[in-house]
């Protein structure tokens, strides 16, 4: 990869969120920095050892966060990255500037944790309660997994939902309906795949083959991590459009609806305008 470590990334991650117009999501911003690098489809899709991810998404994750800690980037808005005023103002950095900077602010961060008696380790956007929850997903029995996804399904929203996998199905596993303002219904197949890997696009293309004329709309869940292709071709224009839910979505769905995710919340509320925030959008 020709970016083989994080802080080979800051310019081409504050490049690609200039040209994205100040801010960019996350799936925005890799696409734009991995064309900006060139980096291929084999890049792109080697798994980082230990993680539920792509080398090169957790690379890319640690040069967003060093950017943050060292002022030139921030993500207030749930999963969107945006130039500070101190990122917009500053056409290039070096690597040891934004690392000297970003360790200065983990050590103050680590020397307030202590002081509060936590946990004195720097997270990267909550990975490892995902990769421990991921990791227990992928350890239950396939009808496990099955069930999972069935009751996820019927917790988001979903009617009728069945387990229906059988043998030569082109791996659809159940079925479902999703009613929009109670009239418009859509029938929806999917497909629960346990999955240390990325998943290719071949998988995309055999399941909406299976399902041709048979629902509405497909929906694919794994525990591992689509390719760039895999992604491309369920979005592909003039077909049955098919929806994706990785790993670590699927991480936080769950979270969300609390199957299976305890979550302790303490909640400080002060609001306050930032007039400074609409100046630099």
């Amino acid at each position: 990869m020709p970016a083989s470590r994080y802080n080979d990334m800051y310019k081409e991650v504050l490049t690609a969120i200039r040209e994205l117009g100040g801010s960019a999501s996350i799936q925005d911003l890799e696409n734009k920095v991995a064309k900006i690098l060139g980096l291929s489809e084999a890049d792109l899709s080697i798994i980082q050892e230990n993680h539920n991810c792509t080398q090169y998404s957790y690379r890319l994750a640690w040069a967003r966060t060093y950017l943050k800690l060292s002022g030139y980037l921030d993500n207030t808005e749930r999963g969107v990255w945006a130039l500070t005023p101190k990122g917009a103002s500053t056409p290039t950095v070096t690597k040891n500037e934004v690392n000297r900077t970003a360790k200065a602010e983990q050590k103050r961060q680590r020397q307030q944790k202590y002081s509060e008696e936590d946990d004195d380790e720097e997270e990267v956007e909550g990975t490892n309660w995902k990769d421990a929850l991921i990791i227990v997903i992928k350890n239950i029995a396939p009808d496990a997994f099955e069930r999972l996804c069935q009751r996820f399904l019927r917790a988001s929203g979903f009617d009728e939902v069945e387990v229906t996998g059988r043998a030569g199905d082109g791996g659809i596993d159940g079925q479902g309906v999703v009613k929009l303002g109670g009239l418009l219904s859509f029938y929806v197949y999917f497909q629960a795949k346990r999955y240390k890997d990325s998943v290719p696009a071949s998988v995309i293309r055999d399941f909406r083959g299976a399902m041709a004329g048979r629902a509405d709309k497909g929906l694919i869940i794994t525990t591992g991590v689509f390719t760039r292709d895999a992604i491309k071709e369920a979005q592909r224009a003039g077909t049955t459009p098919i929806d994706l839910i990785d790993g670590n979505e699927l991480a936080e769905k769950l979270k969300d609806l609390r199957l299976g995710v305890g979550v302790q919340e303490k909640i400080i509320e002060e609001i306050e305008v930032d007039k400074d925030w609409f100046s630099h959008i």
